[in-house]
């Protein structure tokens, strides 16, 4: 879907430049310590070689400077730069030496000077106005630095970040803590709107997830997240907010909260499933949000249960054998991280006992991708680990050697997780992980751990652990097999009915697929953009005369080409595994004029209720510190601004888009102007 926005516009910002100028901070001229007394004095100066200044000169400098009226800055007569009125003359002598050689020569009197080839600068000023400098340019930047790094505006409160600012120019002028605050809201606002535009153009179904956490300052935070599938066949996500969920934070709660956002965003009609967390409150919730949404008859509704989380305690059950070898191996790890000398043996070691190529920093956070790491690097380099650890005993000391028991496990261990590592890194870096490809891997996760159960080979300690690990593989399996996850797998074009799990494949399901599909895309009618299913083709049995369910039934039986759509769909071969699903549809929906409209609902539908890789990979910990430390007043609007912007939204005040682009020109332009005055004094 291609966003549409208004013609950008630069805020506060004047291309002549008239009669403010917003390219002051960046025409800072290089000032010497000494110039300002920082870190040197008068008296006692230790650089007793430096020439004593001539006062005399004084009145000679100041002679090419006129002072405004507010008596608060000069002004350069050759070419209106700006100085404060506290500047050192010295600075002053430098300005004229190097932008304006020969100035001595030129008279007392200066009139209609030529101009120096310098960066944009201030237009003359009717004699007696003030002058005013413009800091917007500044604080804008000093805005979306706070969005990308999800800061809250309180950090502009720590005295020596403005001190900094100070240093470069005491005049700077940044906005208070509570404008800050109030130019998020606007741009939250101005930039929801966009949002809620784009979506009023969505023509398919919308699928929507759920996320849930906990601030440091116990409040709980419920993020609701949409995708859908464009008319190109690209799969479209954006974040819709980030709601504070109400005490006690429960089902009823979390519900409210959902369908305010929904009504919010005008989609409450079009929504067809409900990814969440798999917490007892968030199922409770989705119930209940079925239940309303049913009663308001705007269509079949579904909610399912994440994959990755389970998929997660499944893996962390696996891993309860080897959480204290774990928990030794990483602290060597870290060492290796921090240590260069340490590392270079290391890699030195697995050389010459080829074991292996290793990157450094290795992963060593305790998600799934690093605790594999862990048994990784006993399993593949543990002599080069062993002869680390002895040569470096007095730093490492020798509780990190493994015993051979320990090292056992591990072996064990790892070659029982390996198909898992296998399945989270083909779901994390899947282009559209849809729900038919994560239950096929589940249905393959869950064949394995009944494997390892029931092997008569396998240590005690590992077939207790795979037992709490089936009991977890099951419960998602009742939770997730239903009608609408069926007929999600079998349009997914590498899974159809043949790798479709067993467990799901009920006698029964095909003929409900193929009944829903007659009822609600095999019509020439099809479902209104903006309302969904209308009530007239729900047919509930009671709404409706006998001779219209006789119409129907006859309609119905005369749409031979709609149905053989999808029985000749089913019955041709799955595409390969690496296929496309997305490109796959776009090249066939002329085939399936009438499924396809089916399949850009369907395949929507999300297996996990967040990206993977924030769960199994290191990303997550960075993502979970930032909302930990977010203050409450800061979280919405700072978090949706950035997923917002990250999505293709552009950053917008009052209905204003924020050039940044142009920003950054005019701040590289000046730049080049300071670097270049730099470079003519050190000549001189």
């Amino acid at each position: 879907m291609h966003l549409k926005h208004p013609k950008p516009l630069l805020l506060f910002l004047q291309v002549d430049l008239e009669p403010k100028s917003v390219m002051d901070v960046a025409l800072i001229p290089h000032i010497d310590p000494i110039d300002i007394d920082l870190g040197s004095s008068d008296k006692g100066s230790p650089n007793t070689s430096a020439k004593p200044r001539k006062k005399t000169m004084t009145s000679v400098y100041l002679k090419y400077f006129e002072t405004a009226a507010d008596g608060k800055s000069r002004r350069c007569k050759f070419c209106g730069q700006s100085y404060s009125i506290a500047t050192a003359t010295g600075n002053l002598g430098r300005h004229l030496s190097n932008r304006h050689p020969g100035y001595d020569k030129s008279g007392d009197i200066v009139s209609n000077p030529a101009r120096q080839p310098t960066s944009i600068i201030k237009k003359s000023q009717p004699q007696g106005k003030p002058q005013q400098i413009d800091y917007d340019h500044l604080n804008w930047l000093i805005v979306k630095w706070l969005i990308l790094s999800s800061l809250p505006p309180s950090t502009l409160e720590e005295k020596w970040l403005a001190n900094s600012y100070k240093f470069l120019n005491p005049s700077i002028q940044l906005w208070s803590t509570e404008k800050y605050k109030a130019v998020f809201r606007e741009v939250f606002r101005s930039m929801q709107e966009d949002v809620k535009a784009s979506l009023e153009h969505v023509s398919s179904k919308i699928s929507v997830t759920l996320d849930f956490w906990n601030s440091y300052d116990q409040i709980s935070f419920m993020s609701v997240t949409c995708q859908w599938i464009d008319e190109s066949w690209s799969f479209q996500k954006v974040l819709l907010d980030i709601t504070h969920i109400p005490y006690p934070c429960g089902g009823l709660e979390i519900f409210h909260s959902i369908v305010k956002v929904l009504k919010m965003y005008n989609i409450e009609s079009r929504i067809l499933s409900c990814t969440h967390d798999n917490s007892q409150d968030a199922v409770h919730a989705c119930h209940a949000l079925k239940e309303h949404l049913d009663g308001q008859k705007v269509g079949p509704f579904c909610y399912i249960p994440c994959a990755a989380r389970t998929l997660n305690l499944i893996i962390d059950d696996g891993l309860r054998p080897t959480k204290s070898i774990i928990a030794k191996v990483r602290e060597f790890v870290l060492e290796l991280n921090a240590c260069l000398d340490i590392s270079e043996d290391f890699v030195q070691f697995t050389t010459v006992y080829q074991e292996g190529n290793w990157k450094f920093p290795l992963d060593a956070s305790v998600r799934w991708s690093g605790n594999y790491q862990m048994l990784d690097i006993v399993r593949k380099a543990g002599k080069s680990m062993e002869a680390v650890i002895r040569k470096y005993e007095e730093t490492l000391g020798s509780k990190m050697l493994l015993n051979s028991a320990e090292k056992n496990v591990v072996n064990i261990v790892h070659q029982y997780l390996e198909p898992f590592y296998k399945t989270t890194n083909n779901i994390c870096t899947n282009k559209v992980a849809t729900v038919g490809l994560v239950l096929f891997f589940m249905d393959h996760i869950s064949e394995t751990v009944a494997a390892c159960r029931d092997s008569r080979h396998n240590p005690d300690w590992l077939k207790s652990a795979a037992e709490d690990m089936a009991k977890k593989a099951k419960n998602y399996s009742n939770q997730v097999c239903n009608i609408f996850t069926y007929m999600t797998a079998i349009l997914d074009p590498r899974i159809k009915g043949e790798l479709i799990p067993e467990n799901l494949n009920s006698g029964n399901h095909l003929e409900e697929a193929r009944s829903h599909f007659m009822r609600y895309y095999s019509s020439n009618h099809f479902p209104s953009v903006t309302s969904g299913y209308s009530a007239q083709e729900i047919e509930d049995g009671g709404s409706v005369s006998f001779a219209e369910e006789i119409a129907r039934k006859k309609r119905r039986a005369s749409m031979s080409n709609a149905t053989d759509e999808l029985t000749q769909y089913l019955s041709e071969p799955p595409a390969p595994i690496p296929t496309d699903v997305l490109e796959w549809w776009k090249v066939n929906n002329t085939r399936y004029p009438r499924l396809s409209v089916m399949a850009r609902d369907f395949l929507a539908v999300q297996a996990t209720s967040l990206a993977p890789e924030e769960l199994f990979c290191g990303r997550g910990d960075d993502i979970d510190k930032q909302r930990y430390c977010m203050p409450h007043d800061s979280t919405p609007a700072l978090l949706c601004i950035k997923s917002w912007i990250q999505s293709g939204f552009k950053l917008k005040y009052k209905s204003s888009e924020i050039d940044y682009e142009r920003l950054m020109e005019l701040s590289a332009t000046s730049t080049v102007d300071s670097s270049t005055a730099g470079s003519d004094k050190k000549s001189k």
